[in-house]
């Protein structure tokens, strides 16, 4: 009997040794399920920040890229209007300054014929014989 009472013994501590290792087993299969559910809710919510913020710099790329468009635009107009302005400032200047060269010609010219009417006028005078100073 000492023989059947070890074996029983040993029977019952195995059986209990495997159940305990099942409940080992089972306790590290839950902690294992626990952590990849944890890993799968962490990749999902980096997922949805990383699409968040790829929206949001989507937003704020095309915001700068039209206020860049804008400044290009107001940069563009204010240049042409400013070249525009000189344009016409030169022409102006230009004609202004072909009246006056025009002007000064004519004056000079109306000199330059008045003096040699006068000349002619005295010319013609100078030919006649002086009178003399004594009759």
């Amino acid at each position: 009997m000492k023989i059947a009472s070890l074996i029983a013994a040993l029977v019952v501590t195995s059986a209990l040794t495997a159940l305990g290792q099942e409940g080992v087993v089972q306790d590290v299969k839950h902690g294992a399920k626990k952590a990849g559910e944890t890993i799968k809710e962490g990749v999902e919510t980096v997922g949805e920040k990383t699409k968040e913020t790829a929206k949001t710099v989507g937003k704020k790329t095309k915001e700068a890229a039209e206020t860049i468009g804008e400044k290009t635009k107001e940069t563009g107009e204010t240049v042409a209007r400013k070249t525009k302005e000189t344009v016409n400032g030169t022409g102006e200047k230009a004609a202004e300054t072909t009246r006056k060269t025009h002007n000064k010609s004519r004056k000079a010219a109306s000199k330059a014929k008045a003096q040699t009417t006068e000349e002619q006028t005295t010319g013609r005078n100078s030919n006649r014989p002086a009178p003399s100073p004594t009759p």
